[in-house]
């Protein structure tokens, strides 16, 4: 069903909302008139509302008083009754906590003022820890205190905010209602925090890189630009810290890694965001291999921090994390998905441009065989590994900067780590040596003149610091958003970034 409504209903939820707002604004300008601020600068809290209930929600009887007299805070979401007693419900995060105002204590004014109090309004209030003779956990109210009047209503709580876009675009009113967007945050908060928990475990040291680059690098996209004024050159927003934290290593850091967000001038789908989360780590003498034993330390950590457990439900199917996760050459996988078991990455390239039109894949002329079977991996294999899969050893011609293959010059030592179907990382062994890489740029560079708006260009001041001697290095980046997907069971990344990107309203 479709939650839109239609052009009169939206007219008239509309003509209602503005009739609240000036409801509301009414009751600010008579607080104002007798002297009330309605936003004051600062207010004493001693408890979080969990921290209350953490303290006495098994320490007290129906009808027992705590003795203790605690300053609390939140957001006013619920209230019944009147007169000489009323009931407050505030909400601080997940926890919610009951106020008990009575008119012998607060007084004619004070329950006025508590008369006049909207849901959605930000109060203070102190009082004694007790619990009701109904057995409600409550503070009886001594003090409340209006620290922010709400203008505009929440959703209404038994529909709740189900409008798609309005999430997106105001989280801060999704995070007030939904329980669930919550939620998903909170998992998001957990995996970054086990991520580099984890990391610093293992020695490696957290380090800032430049989000304007230069030039554009470190990955195969396009890039934002822009430009200095003072300088009046170009620059990028990055698309990959990777070249920068390998020129850390060639400095003599052997374990660095970095959290951040990188930016990529690419299309909006379920798993894409212009702006999103990468962890990039590099580490000096690992090889690939070794980055798969700790990209599964980081994956199987991360899910544990954050759900408790390796074994989860995606999408209705049971997934699991945990254990040694296979190891599969990406071109065993194409021969297995087409049937053509002597396929090669030194096959006539004619064979396999016909192989990609049997299967429905486009290809352009500038590709070659290594090109070529990528697609066709991408389109026949990868959304159906649901187990956790190290797809390794991917052609060398769309791999620019892992190392070549220690045993096969048509491919290199790199994996992606395929859950779900879905792609969660990148990494290799690095490539180390200047000239090869040097050699590697200017094919990419020729590409890109060529017209090939993902293609790198040559980097002289990384290759510089290749020049300098670098030792061998092992190099990993996982999405965060995807992972927080994954953990959290969603289906777009629009859920698991606080604020999307969107189409202007």
């Amino acid at each position: 069903m479709d939650d839109q409504p239609r052009d009169g209903a939206q007219e008239q939820e509309g003509t209602r909302l503005d009739a609240l707002v000036a409801e509301r604004r009414a009751k600010l300008a008579r607080l104002r008139a007798s002297g009330v601020d309605p936003y004051p600068v600062g207010v004493e809290v001693t408890h979080a509302l969990a921290e209350v209930r953490r303290a006495w929600d098994d320490a007290l009887e129906a009808g027992e008083g705590s003795g203790v007299e605690v300053a609390v805070g939140g957001r006013l979401v619920l209230r019944r009754g009147h007169g000489k007693l009323a009931f407050l419900v505030l909400r601080e995060g997940d926890a919610e906590l009951q106020l008990m105002c009575q008119l012998d204590v607060l007084g004619d004014a004070g329950m006025a003022l508590v008369a006049d109090l909207d849901v959605g309004d930000w109060l203070a209030a102190r009082g004694e820890v007790v619990r009701t003779r109904r057995g409600e956990l409550s503070v009886q109210v001594r003090t409340v205190t209006l620290v922010g009047k709400a203008l505009r209503p929440l959703p209404d709580k038994w529909h709740g905010l189900r409008d798609v876009e309005t999430r997106f675009r105001q989280r801060e009113l999704d995070l007030a209602v939904n329980p669930e967007a919550r939620r998903v945050f909170a998992i998001r908060s957990r995996v970054v925090a086990a991520l580099r928990a984890e990391l610093v475990a293992r020695g490696y040291v957290e380090v800032e890189t430049p989000m304007l680059h230069p030039l554009p690098g470190g990955a195969l996209a396009k890039p934002f630009s822009t430009h200095h004024n003072a300088l009046d050159i170009d620059l990028y927003l990055r698309i990959a810290p990777e070249l920068y934290l390998k020129r850390l290593v060639a400095g003599g850091m052997p374990r660095v890694f970095e959290i951040n967000r990188v930016f990529r001038n690419e299309g909006l789908s379920p798993r894409h965001n212009p702006e999103f989360t990468m962890l990039e780590s590099y580490e000096a003498y690992a090889d690939y291999h070794a980055i798969m034993d700790l990209t599964e330390a980081l994956l199987q950590r991360a899910a544990l921090d954050a759900v408790g457990t390796t074994t989860l439900t995606y999408g209705g199917r049971r997934l699991e994390l945990g254990g040694r996760w296979p190891r599969r050459t990406l071109l065993a996988l194409v021969r297995e998905a087409t049937g053509v078991t002597d396929l090669a990455y030194d096959a006539p390239l004619e064979k396999v441009r016909d192989l990609c039109d049997e299967h429905g894949v486009a290809w352009e002329d500038a590709w070659g065989v290594g090109k070529l079977v990528l697609e066709l991996y991408e389109k026949l294999v990868e959304a159906s590994l649901w187990e956790p899969t190290f797809v390794i050893d991917y052609p060398l011609e769309v791999s620019p900067l892992a190392r070549r293959h220690r045993a096969d010059p048509h491919t290199t030592e790199r994996f992606e780590p395929i859950v779900a179907g879905r792609e969660l990382g990148n990494a290799f062994s690095e490539l180390t040596d200047p000239d090869d890489q040097r050699a590697r740029f200017e094919a990419q560079a020729r590409a890109k003149a060529a017209g090939d708006e993902e293609a790198m260009v040559v980097d002289d001041a990384y290759l510089r610091a290749m020049e300098l001697g670098m030792p061998p290095m092992g190099g990993l980046g996982i999405g965060v958003d995807r992972l927080v997907m994954l953990l959290a069971g969603v289906d777009t990344i629009r859920d698991v970034i606080l604020f999307p990107t969107l189409r202007p309203e």
